[in-house]
């Protein structure tokens, strides 16, 4: 006689992953955007006209990422996965600071070939790659998830007084944490994060202390923000060795956090200075504690951590003065950019914390 037999715990886990790439790729990336879409109306981000031409370029980049994904290999699938729903998070990120009509609907047309890169992947890995055919509800199942998930996600945040900007970024930080279950990926996305948490200190600090203190010679906080830097390498080194990589990456990325912020509430020569030393002090620490750390897992993952991550980090470094500048044309303030890059590095030490 048959019986019903619960699959083994590592094959449930493997469909569980791939379910998340689902959810991510598809119900966050794809669908998301039919009920943000309400919203961006009512705020005039964007017009009838405008949102029909988003959602045909989405289409045309679902297309797009099928017929490229039409090469995919299974034994390249697991790699595949990762890059779509990192891709996919930076979408949904960048979706909260375009004002341009145009680049949403670029940005949409990107997220559309995430989307159908992330179906094929999935699929390929759990089906193909681990054999595992049986799962298939399971992470077909992963659609349905994201889309219930990220309407309730968007319903909180609307409720919570979000407009649509802060509603997609909501989005791009939940992806992120998901995407943060698919293991050795936490240590690539904290770093991504610290790239543009560190940066908005690292290219605006000057600017602040002139505008603020027009007396002081802003060169000089600068000095400070680099000697805080060059013998901090020893320091976190010494704490990483004695502590391990994720207490000392949770140190490293909360003191740097607080760095970021104190000029918001300490906007003053002592929050300046502080600000030069804790950010300078700790920015190279994350690299002298992350690199190893991503060194001794391509040991044994065979993934080229080190390259992938000094890209995400230069991403997010990019991403970091464009941020800043748009919600500096919103708010003529640097504050509201500080607050969101110390909120990306407070995320990035609880990725140390509880994912690492």
């Amino acid at each position: 006689m048959n019986t019903l037999t619960l699959p083994r715990a590592p094959s449930l886990r493997a469909a569980i992953d791939a379910a998340l790439v689902m959810a991510i790729g598809m119900g966050f990336g794809r669908f998301a955007f039919t009920a943000i879409y309400p919203h961006m109306l009512e705020e005039g981000r964007i017009t009838l006209t405008q949102g029909g031409w988003a959602a045909s370029a989405n289409y045309a980049g679902y297309l797009l990422g099928a017929i490229v994904g039409m090469r995919a290999q299974a034994h390249n699938a697991h790699r595949m996965c990762l890059w779509s729903v990192l891709g996919t998070a930076f979408c949904l990120a960048f979706l909260a600071v375009l004002q341009s009509p145009a680049m949403l609907i670029l940005i949409r047309l990107v997220a559309g070939v995430f989307s159908a890169l992330a179906m094929i992947a999935a699929s390929l890995w759990l089906l193909e790659h681990r054999r595992q055919a049986s799962q298939a509800p399971l992470l077909y199942a992963g659609v349905g998830v994201g889309i219930a998930a990220s309407a309730e996600l968007l319903a909180a945040g609307s409720w919570a007084g979000l407009h649509s900007c802060g509603l997609w970024l909501l989005l791009g930080g939940v992806s992120v944490l998901i995407v943060a279950e698919l293991k050795p990926w936490p240590l690539v996305l904290l770093y991504g994060l610290a790239g543009f948490g560190y940066i908005v200190t690292a290219t605006y600090l000057p600017t602040l202390v002139k505008a603020a203190l027009p007396g002081l010679d802003a060169s000089h906080v600068w000095a400070v923000f680099g000697l805080g830097a060059a013998p901090s390498c020893f320091l976190w080194h010494h704490l990483h060795q004695r502590h391990g990589t994720r207490k000392a990456l949770f140190v490293n990325l909360g003191v740097q956090a607080l760095g970021v912020v104190l000029p918001v509430f300490l906007p003053g020569v002592t929050g300046y200075l502080l600000s030069a030393v804790l950010v300078g002090g700790t920015f190279t620490g994350t690299v002298t504690i992350a690199m190893p750390a991503a060194q001794r897992l391509a040991r044994s993952t065979g993934i080229r951590l080190v390259a992938i991550m000094t890209l995400v980090y230069g991403i997010g470094q990019i991403a970091g003065p464009l941020v800043a500048s748009t919600f500096y044309g919103y708010s003529h303030s640097f504050s509201p950019s500080l607050l969101a890059a110390a909120g990306a590095l407070g995320l990035a030490g609880l990725i140390s914390r509880y994912a690492l």
